[in-house]
C-alpha cells in the first residue's frame, strides 16, 4: 500500500512538472522605469500584447540602475528602460541580448511657475542648470541611479556647477514621488515629459526648459540572457520584444495620447 502512493505520488509529479513549466511560461517578468509606468503607458500598451499572446505581464516599475540590475540577478526575462550607456554596458557583460530601439520621448525641466531663478523659456538646459545653481532655490534629484538621475548628473557636470548645501535634494525615489516634492518645496527637477503630463495637475509644475537636442531619451528593451541564469522566460521575452518593435505595437505606443497629447514616439528600426 505504502510503495503503492510512492508510486502515485512519483506519477503526480511527472505531470505536474511540464504543467508547471507550461504555466510559468505564460508568465513574464518585466522591469522598467518608472516612467513607463506612472504615465500610464504600460497600462495602455499591455492588454493588447497579453490578449494576443495569452502571456500575462508581471511589471517591476524601478529606476533603469535597479531594472537592469534585477535582470543582472536573473530577476526578470525583459527590461523596457532608458539610458544608453547602462543597456550597451549591460548587454557588453553579457547579462542582456537581443537589445531594440523601442521609442522615445524628451527631457524637460519643471519647476515653480513664478520661476525663482529665471530660466523660463531657455532651449540649452547646461545655461539652465547653471542659472538654478546659482539662485537661491532647491533642486530635487531623483538620486537612484535611474536613467534620469544618470542624464541629470551628466548635465551638472556639463556646467561645471550645482545647487550648494541643503538646496540640493537627493530624494532616491520615482519620478512621480519627485514631482510631488518639487511642488511641495517650490523646486525645480529634471523629468521626463511622458510622467511630467500624468503629474501636471496634481502638482501644478511648469514647463521652464525644454527643446535642447541634449534632452533627447530614447527607450530601448533587452531581453535577459538565458545562458546566465535557468528559468528565464527567454520565449517570452522575445514575443514581447517581436510585438513592441511590430507595427502594430509602434502604432499601439504612437495613439498613447492622454489629454489628446502624444507622449512617446515609436522608434524601432
Amino acid at each position: 500500500m505504502q510503495r503503492r502512493s510512492i508510486l502515485a505520488f512519483i506519477a503526480c509529479l511527472a505531470v505536474a512538472t511540464p504543467f508547471a513549466q507550461a504555466q510559468s511560461a505564460k508568465v513574464l517578468r518585466l522591469s522598467t522605469t518608472t516612467s513607463t509606468e506612472n504615465s500610464g503607458l504600460l497600462k495602455y500598451l499591455l492588454p493588447a500584447f497579453e490578449a494576443k499572446t495569452g502571456i500575462k505581464v508581471d511589471v517591476i516599475a524601478v529606476g533603469t540602475g535597479k531594472a537592469l540590475e534585477l535582470g543582472k540577478n536573473g530577476d526578470v526575462d525583459v527590461a523596457l528602460v532608458h539610458a544608453r550607456k547602462l543597456e550597451d554596458k549591460f548587454v557588453a557583460a553579457g547579462w542582456g541580448i537581443d537589445r531594440h530601439d523601442v521609442m522615445y520621448n524628451d527631457f524637460i525641466v519643471a519647476g515653480p511657475a513664478s520661476d525663482p531663478a529665471g530660466v523660463k523659456g531657455s532651449h540649452d538646459v547646461i545655461a539652465a542648470f547653471k542659472k538654478i545653481a546659482a539662485a537661491d532655490v532647491k533642486f530635487i534629484s531623483r538620486g537612484d541611479n535611474s536613467g534620469t538621475d544618470v542624464m541629470e548628473k551628466a548635465y551638472w557636470q556639463q556646467a561645471g556647477t550645482k545647487p550648494a548645501g541643503s538646496n540640493y535634494v537627493s530624494a532616491g525615489r520615482g519620478m512621480g514621488e519627485v514631482l510631488n516634492m518639487a511642488a511641495e518645496l517650490n523646486a525645480y527637477t529634471l523629468t521626463d515629459r511622458a510622467t511630467y503630463g500624468a503629474y501636471k495637475a496634481k502638482t501644478g509644475l511648469a514647463i521652464l526648459v525644454e527643446g535642447d537636442k541634449r534632452m533627447f531619451n530614447p527607450y530601448g528593451i533587452i531581453a535577459v540572457n538565458p545562458a546566465k541564469h535557468k528559468g528565464i522566460n527567454y520565449q517570452g521575452a522575445t514575443a514581447l520584444i517581436r510585438w513592441i518593435t511590430s507595427p502594430e505595437g509602434q502604432a499601439k505606443i504612437a495613439s498613447f495620447k492622454p489629454a489628446g497629447e502624444q507622449l512617446f514616439f515609436p522608434d524601432a528600426k
